[in-house]
């Protein structure tokens, strides 16, 4: 069982209340939650890697509860994302750990999510950022919640770190007026409508 143990966890919030037109009566939220930990498999080739995403699963729990109150709560919430940056000495591979235990996450806090979470994954030096790709948690072709938020920290991924990062969001990207399928007309069926 490797270790990932956490050297910070780092939490943001955007309130955005216009894009150059009117300004909005409530505000759209777009937060993100950042975990910093070592990277057990740096520097070396492991075959075996999908154990490690059950090892993950606690603090990924732990990150989304972090995040959801941040929020103000779960009300509301309806856009995800997940990303993984690796440092140097390590490969996408491992980056893409994450998969399993960011999803799993978000999806066990905010009940009937149904939509993939978009996700990023990637290897990158300190300072590097990344951005994290984002949709409505039940329907993929939901184009007003198409959305990226970039993270990033000024001292990691250290070569031996993996960045881990999930992100939620309250209502459509301000002033949506792109067409396509509308959250009123969501089925929530398949993921996809």
């Amino acid at each position: 069982m490797p270790e990932f143990i956490v050297r910070k966890i780092i939490i943001t919030v955007e309130e955005i209340y216009h894009e150059n037109g009117p300004i909005a009566e409530q505000p759209r939220k777009r937060g993100a939650v950042i975990a910093l930990v070592n990277n057990p498999f740096a520097g070396t080739y492991h075959p075996e890697l999908q154990s490690a995403m059950d090892d993950l699963k606690p603090l990924a729990l732990e990150m989304s509860a972090k995040l959801i109150d941040a929020l103000g709560g779960r009300d509301g919430i309806d856009g995800y994302g997940k990303a993984g940056l690796c440092g140097e000495a390590g490969e996408l591979e491992h980056s893409s750990l994450w998969h399993v235990a960011g999803g799993y996450a978000m999806r066990e806090y905010l009940g009937e999510a149904k939509a993939i979470v978009p996700s990023s994954m990637k290897v990158g030096g300190v300072g590097r950022p990344i951005d994290i790709p984002l949709g409505h948690i039940n329907a993929a072709y939901v184009r007003s919640h198409f959305d990226s938020m970039e993270v990033g920290l000024n001292d990691a991924p250290r070569v031996n770190e993996i960045l881990l990062a999930l992100v939620m969001t309250t209502g459509p990207r301000i002033h949506s007026r792109s067409g396509g399928l509308e959250v009123a007309d969501v089925e929530g069926k398949d993921g996809l409508r």
